[in-house]
């Protein structure tokens, strides 16, 4: 009688080297710095509402705020702050983020005015900083502004926002739109010319006015 051999070396180099059908240590997509804003469809936008929009820095980038960043970033707002039915009316930088106050026709206006701007100011770093690579961590966060007290909350929020941190701020942040702002209870705005434009919007004009002008030591109510 003929005896079949079990060729038992092939069997177990096919089971050793075999990697698929599980889970595998280090596999996947990597972690972000930190938690993106989920990528679901933006809501439709009501021109009439002005946007407290936040974007936030990729970790381990430097601060925002020094005064070569600060020229950099004017620059690039400047240049880009009405474009597609969108228009950039305050802002300030953080440390690692940066805060506007913003007008848009729709979504799709938003979408666009946000995506050309946020090229430019990321160009604008990575030069002032010698980089390559993103800037940005994630999407930005666009909240609309309903009524006037909202808006006045919000531009209290954006342009005092470094004594919402605890940095020991007095007077007008030199890192925001301040200096041009002209809704302050003292101190007119700069000469100089804005790289904000002026608002459309009733609210962002005129209807946060009912509730007084801002005083240069107020602080952010909490949000």
């Amino acid at each position: 009688m003929r005896r079949t051999r079990c060729r038992t070396g092939t069997r177990q180099h096919e089971l050793e080297f075999r990697s698929w059908g599980g889970a595998r240590r280090g596999a996947g997509r990597k972690p972000a710095n930190r938690p993106r804003t989920p990528h679901r469809a933006r809501p439709a936008h009501a021109a009439r509402f002005p946007l407290h929009v936040t974007v936030h820095l990729r970790e381990g980038l430097p601060t925002l705020r020094t005064r070569s960043v600060r020229a950099a970033v004017v620059e690039a707002l400047a240049d880009g702050n009405e474009r597609f039915g969108f228009r950039l009316n305050q802002f300030s930088l953080q440390t690692n983020h940066l805060h506007w106050i913003a007008e848009a026709e729709d979504a799709s206006a938003l979408s666009r005015g946000m995506q050309a701007v946020l090229v430019r100011v990321a160009r604008a770093l990575n030069r002032v900083w010698d980089r390559r690579g993103a800037i940005f961590s994630g999407r930005y966060h666009a909240r609309p502004l309903r009524t006037p007290r909202e808006v006045r909350r919000a531009l209290v929020y954006v342009l005092a926002n470094a004594r919402h941190h605890g940095s020991g701020l007095a007077g007008i942040d030199p890192f925001s739109s301040g200096l041009w702002f002209d809704g302050w209870r003292q101190n007119p705005p700069a000469g100089s010319l804005s790289p904000c434009v002026q608002a459309n919007t009733w609210l962002l004009q005129e209807g946060w006015r009912r509730h007084g002008p801002i005083g240069v030591e107020e602080s952010p109510s909490a949000r």
